[in-house]
């Protein structure tokens, strides 16, 4: 296991995906900027932050449960992604763009968390 979360490739790439939504959401209405870009921009910044926690743990249980924590943000960013798609905030191709990196995210935070859970080292 990394010996640092920074060298985790789910977190690296959960903060490329903060990047993604942060970018993408710059040009939402400005109407909602303490409505559904808050909310968005708030689930995507928790991602990366669940998975560096673990640096912090001492078990590889807890561990798993902030992966889990994480996975559950990541799909809320992307019903909040979807959400912006429909109401037309967001252009269709910048929004399947966004969730070509969620999904990445989440199997990698997935593939971690069944390797964790496997290992004997519980």
């Amino acid at each position: 296991m990394a010996q640092n979360y920074r060298d985790l490739i789910a977190w690296q790439k959960a903060m490329d995906l903060v990047e993604a939504v942060y970018a993408a959401t710059a040009n939402f209405p400005s109407d909602e900027r303490f409505g559904l870009t808050s909310q968005i921009r708030r689930a995507v910044v928790s991602i990366p932050s669940n998975i560096a926690e673990r640096q912090g743990r001492r078990s590889r249980n807890e561990f798993v449960h902030c992966l889990s924590i994480a996975h559950g943000s990541l799909r809320e960013v992307e019903t909040q992604l979807l959400i912006a798609m429909r109401l037309r905030f967001l252009d269709e191709a910048e929004g399947a763009n966004v969730l070509v990196v969620s999904d990445e995210v989440g199997r990698l935070t997935s593939g971690l968390a069944r390797s964790l859970e496997r290992s004997p080292n519980n």
